[in-house]
């Protein structure tokens, strides 16, 4: 529970640090929005002026979402949690149902970021949770993890949001944030593939840093709770991989696609060796498949901390 506050990036995080982007109004209606929940100012959501119990942050990568919710957090009067959707889920899985609703509902805001709508098992979970926690008056804040090509397309997951979660979307105002990728991040983006020599020579270049072959990295990934990645990672400032392969078992992926988050929200510097480049662990089946936002997200990140 200790481990629920916004990751290092945005620990300082406020409302007048996010920069609006003048091209595209949602931004700035999103703000003012999302200030106006963390200060329980008044709502328009069912037209009776109280302030709704949840907001929904909907739009792309690169656009601030995850700076605005962080910044309710910090806003917010009152005990408070930050996490992402896959570490509600752990928390479920290792309390145990009951006792994560009775330990999550002594907060009075659960902010979740990267609210998954891939996986029906982890989204019906989550849906449970939110009812119960909402009937002892706990409020949310939630960000999605729609991908670019959905943007494309003119497609936010607000619909899918509300429906997936059987009803209580309805008691959501969505707050939709268009945009482009403030940091110009290619989704498809390929980190540099290092020989050993290179990948000694940077380690010997930081301090704290580890060095780990891929395949052993997951083996011990797979002994570990997802609650535990972040201890695991809390005295690295930089991480190298030897030995990296494209995985075929979607079970091992996964868990290193938590693992990335992590990495991603301590902001630690990534290289790689290998005989594929670590942008390029998961395979083409497995980006096209039901997980494919996962693995996308995943695939942007490595790339943004390969250039670390």
């Amino acid at each position: 529970m200790r481990q629920l506050v916004p990751p290092p990036e945005f620990e300082s995080a406020t409302f007048d640090s996010y920069r609006p982007d003048p091209l595209f109004p949602s931004q700035e209606a999103a703000t003012k929005a999302a200030k106006q929940f963390a200060t329980g100012g008044s709502g328009k959501l069912f037209g009776r002026g109280e302030t709704p119990p949840g907001v929904y942050l909907d739009g792309g990568f690169g656009v601030g979402k995850t700076h605005l919710l962080a910044s309710i957090w910090h806003q917010f009067k009152g005990r408070k949690a930050f996490g992402t959707f896959l570490e509600y889920t752990s928390i479920v899985g290792f309390l145990g149902f009951q006792e994560a609703v009775r330990r999550l509902g002594e907060f009075s805001l659960i902010c979740i970021d990267e609210f998954e709508l891939d996986d029906p098992g982890d989204t019906m979970i989550l849906s449970r949770l939110l009812k119960e926690l909402s009937a002892k008056g706990v409020k949310f804040a939630a960000t999605s993890n729609t991908p670019p090509n959905a943007l494309g397309a003119g497609r936010f997951a607000a619909e899918d949001f509300a429906r997936e979660i059987a009803g209580l979307g309805q008691r959501f105002q969505v707050l939709r944030i268009d945009g482009e990728d403030y940091r110009h991040r290619d989704p498809d983006s390929h980190a540099p593939v290092l020989n050993e020599t290179e990948l000694a020579k940077w380690l010997a270049s930081k301090e704290s840093a580890y060095l780990d072959d891929f395949q052993s990295l997951l083996n011990h990934l797979a002994t570990l709770h997802p609650t535990k990645y972040r201890k695991l990672l809390s005295k690295t400032s930089a991480q190298a991989i030897s030995g990296a392969f494209e995985l075929t078992d979607q079970v091992p992926a996964l868990r290193f696609v938590v693992f990335v988050d992590r990495l991603y929200e301590l902001q630690i510097p990534l290289r790689s060796s290998g005989s594929v480049a670590i942008t390029e662990v998961f395979s083409q089946a497995m980006i096209a498949g039901g997980y494919r936002k996962k693995y996308l997200r995943a695939v942007s990140r490595l790339g943004a901390l390969s250039e670390l």
